[in-house]
């Protein structure tokens, strides 16, 4: 049947950021549609929270606190995975804080720490989860990168965008490297998706929100249970020939001109 090819059973999935947000809910995907799952976040507590609703649905969880942008800990977590499930055949790459500033008065040492938040700590979570898949001959990758990764944003994104672009075209590059192998690689751009720390910037700027919707045509932000169908579809067989692919979740944000008009009748 044709739901057979979203069936994860017997599989392990590692996903990062998995104590909120769009992590949590691609573990809760995953773990749906029968996989087990390594939940890797600094925050322990929320993370055991997403492990007990995992384990709630008769699937094993292991929670795995890790600082994404250490490298020497990535490296280890994967030494912990080996050890837990003996196995892993999906990597969910989503943890990675933000920094935002305007380019002339941000830091060197910011836009380093901004590509060791969100680029090198992706980087070796991929290399360390494609070593083992490698080995397996099979295996499925999906980065977490933005609409940053490809547009600009402005409003002090310059460091986050130049990130976000590096995960885009990394993507593609591993993708290249290890598609004829048996790993696939792919990556979900999302547009602005509820979350505490976006939900105390619009606090801040009782503007922002507007500015957002007015690039929406869907009428809404996003919310984490919008990456659930395509987290389960790209993990799964039913996306077997699908590599290298950068897929917006975006409410329609990047099919619209930013001089056109969203959701109104025509002026004359």
């Amino acid at each position: 049947m044709i739901l057979d090819l979203f069936n994860l059973a017997g599989r392990v999935a590692v996903v990062s950021g998995a104590a909120r947000g769009l992590g949590r809910a691609m573990a809760l995907a995953w773990a749906e549609a029968g996989a087990d799952v390594g939940l890797v976040d600094l925050n322990a507590a929320g993370a055991e929270e997403t492990a007990r609703t995992i384990s709630a649905l008769g699937r094993r969880a292991a929670v795995f606190p890790c600082d994404v942008s250490n490298i020497e800990a990535v490296q280890g977590l994967f030494v912990r995975v080996d050890q837990e499930f003996g196995r892993i055949d999906i990597l969910g790459n989503v943890a990675g804080d933000g920094i935002l500033g305007r380019p002339e008065e941000l830091s060197v040492n910011e836009v380093d720490q901004q590509f060791r938040n969100l680029v090198i700590g992706r980087f070796t979570a991929c290399q360390e989860a494609g070593r083992r898949m490698l080995a397996a001959g099979k295996g499925s990758i999906i980065n977490i990168g933005s609409l940053a990764s490809i547009t600009a944003l402005g409003r002090g994104h310059v460091a986050y965008s130049m990130a976000m672009g590096a995960v885009a075209q990394m993507t593609r590059e591993l993708s290249t490297e290890w598609a004829a192998r048996g790993v696939r690689v792919n990556a979900i751009l999302p547009a602005q998706v509820i979350n505490p720390g976006l939900t105390q910037r619009m606090s801040q700027d009782p503007n922002l929100e507007a500015t957002y919707l007015r690039g929406i045509p869907a009428g809404r932000l996003g919310r984490p249970e919008d990456i659930q169908g395509l987290a389960v579809f790209l993990a799964s067989d039913a996306s077997a020939w699908i590599t290298g692919a950068l897929i917006p979740m975006d409410g329609g944000n990047l099919a619209v001109n930013a001089g056109g008009t969203v959701g109104r009748p025509p002026t004359h």
